[in-house]
């Protein structure tokens, strides 16, 4: 009989390679939110798979930023070198047949000692399969991989084989969350994070990174007969400058509407009850700049 292994994994690599993506699939639940931009990550979030044998401890770090440096994304990429050093292993996503300054930089902050296990994601969009070996062949030379495996978080493809190549390399042990934990965030948490993610999908390429969402209020009522009882969750949107404010609610509050209706459905569903969401958008100026804020947001 196999020795129960368990640890933690971080996901690093450059902005929009599906870190996230490759979190959600393999842990088998939308945990981490996801958007065609890139840097939608802000908060890491542990997500857990727990098999017969081992348990995964998954860390979404965000991405890597190198432009537009400030305050906020230094912060977050402190988060993303401090979780890839923490970790057990460190699972490099790069994007298939796309390796690039970007990537190298990510690479460079892993430490050298550090397990990493390179996950070439997006093979699905690779028309040439052809291309996809020189292409492995050429990532083998930027360091000394635990291994590479060519995987899809879209489709899944291969992702079994990247979850027995991870077991084979983490530490053995018990268990340190039970098996039906998915996650080590609350409600709270994902509430938020749902409407952050609607932002980044209904407004332009730029604004959603001038916003951050902070939650007033999250109450849970009784539930009347069977059923989970009403959420109630007061939200607010927080831009830089007053024309942002604008562009968010829109004309006639209807931008603001389509948010807030969206992200009410999705949690609604997360947390399989009814959801009163009641959104504000509020002034907050140069929020992204400002240290002392950003650490009682969380960022570290």
């Amino acid at each position: 009989m196999n020795a129960h292994r368990c640890g933690r994994v971080a996901i690093a690599g450059r902005p929009n390679t599906g870190k996230s993506s490759l979190l959600n699939k393999m842990v088998g639940h939308k945990l981490a939110i996801v958007s065609p931009k890139a840097q939608t990550t802000r908060h890491s979030v542990n997500g857990i798979l727990s098999t017969a044998d081992c348990q995964y401890v998954f860390v979404d770090l965000p991405g890597y930023q190198s432009k537009h440096l400030n305050v906020l994304n230094r912060a977050l990429n402190r988060q993303a070198t401090e979780g890839a050093r923490d970790c057990d292993i460190v699972v490099f996503a790069v994007e298939a047949t796309r390796y690039g300054a970007a990537d190298r930089e990510v690479l460079a902050r892993i430490p050298a000692a550090q397990c990493v296990v390179a996950a070439v994601n997006k093979v699905d969009l690779v028309q040439n399969q052809l291309e996809l070996l020189p292409f492995i062949e050429r990532l083998q030379q930027e360091r000394a991989f635990a291994a590479i495996v060519p995987v899809s978080a879209r489709n899944g493809k291969n992702l079994p084989e990247l979850l027995r190549v991870l077991a084979g390399l983490l530490p053995e042990g018990p268990a340190v969350y039970p098996v039906e934990q998915l996650t080590d965030r609350d409600e709270r948490f994902f509430a938020a994070e749902i409407l952050r993610e609607k932002l980044f999908l209904l407004l332009g390429e730029e604004l959603p990174y001038r916003c951050d969402v902070v939650l007033e209020s999250f109450k849970e009522e009784a539930a009347q007969g069977r059923g989970r009882g009403l959420r109630r969750i007061e939200a607010t949107i927080w831009v830089e400058r007053d024309s942002q404010k604008a562009i968010v609610i829109g004309a006639k509050g209807e931008l603001l509407k389509r948010v807030s209706s969206a992200a009410r459905k999705d949690m609604e569903r997360l947390f399989d009850g009814k959801v009163y969401l009641g959104v504000w958008v509020k002034v907050k100026r140069d929020w992204s700049g400002d240290a002392q804020l950003l650490r009682q947001l969380g960022y570290r």
